[in-house]
């Protein structure tokens, strides 16, 4: 549906994503006001030691990243506990409401694993599990999970120039999806994302039944979840001090402070984090559980 965004007034429109529903060419939206579907998420608040085994998930094999540059941090172990302390192991499912997918939403997205393209950033391996609560939390095979944010200087393909950036723009990195299996369960890699004004580091998700494949993307379906996805602030940190995150010299937003994280329960987006080497550079596993219902 069409969409229009003055990049000029990035900051003003990212003040509140929610509030931001004008017409923008080639982007998606969902109306007016914010379309509300109570969904269970579970694995946010998995503890990262315990939460592969918790959310009955298992991590990809590591791949190797693509040409960051970077520093050891101090302790990637101090990491892992810093993530771990933030979250209390649990199995138990909690239910969450929708969260506004954004003014930088793009329809049509590649199906694929791999959505880098030439991106270089931290790595960060993705394994979402998708269950449907309508039907007592089993797992949901065949669905669209589809992300997108933004590269490491804050620019989002389709709209490079919002964070005050100049690059090539092919309206399709760091955006791309695939098919749940049968055990409801998607991977996808990507790069640990940059920030821009006014929003804490964060990743965009939708969730699609009833898509039609194509050779590299897919048609029609239906949009059943959109939400956000959020990082530990103390592992954030050490990622952005890194090449190439430092080249972005706009005033970065919290977590603690942003906007979108605690509305609406979205704080149930955190990802379960472990780290993949002995250094923030070698980057993470990042795993959630997504429920949503199929029937609404």
């Amino acid at each position: 549906m069409p969409m229009t965004e003055n990049p000029a007034q990035h900051e003003q429109h990212e003040q509140h994503e929610q509030n931001d529903n004008e017409s923008r060419p080639g982007a998606h939206r969902r109306g007016k006001s914010v379309q509300r579907r109570r969904v269970l998420i579970g694995g946010g608040t998995v503890a990262v030691v315990g939460g592969l085994a918790a959310a009955g998930l298992a991590s990809a094999d590591p791949v190797k990243g693509k040409g960051h540059k970077a520093k050891p941090s101090k302790s990637a172990t101090a990491s892992t506990e810093a993530s771990a302390s933030a979250s209390a192991t649990s199995s138990v499912c909690t239910l969450n409401a929708e969260v506004t997918e954004g003014p930088y939403s793009l329809d049509g997205a590649l199906v694929r694993e791999d959505i880098r393209e030439d991106k270089e950033g931290v790595e960060v391996q993705y394994t979402f599990t998708v269950v449907d609560t309508a039907n007592d939390c089993a797992p949901l095979a065949d669905a669209l999970v589809e992300i997108w944010h933004c590269d490491s200087l804050g620019e989002y393909s389709g709209f490079v120039g919002g964070n005050g950036h100049t690059e090539d723009d092919n309206g399709t990195f760091l955006r791309g999806g695939q098919l749940t299996d049968s055990d409801g369960q998607v991977s996808l890699v990507s790069i640990w994302p940059g920030h821009y004004v006014s929003r804490a580091v964060h990743v965009h998700m939708r969730v699609h039944t009833d898509v039609t494949l194509t050779d590299t993307s897919y048609t029609g379906g239906e949009v059943i979840h959109t939400g956000q996805l959020f990082f530990d602030e103390d592992i954030n940190a050490e990622v952005q001090a890194l090449d190439p995150y430092s080249d972005n010299t706009t005033a970065e937003t919290q977590l603690s402070d942003d906007s979108i994280y605690d509305d609406g329960g979205a704080s149930s987006g955190l990802l379960t984090l472990t780290a993949l080497g002995s250094s923030v550079s070698d980057g993470y596993t990042a795993t959630l559980t997504v429920g949503v219902d199929s029937s609404s």
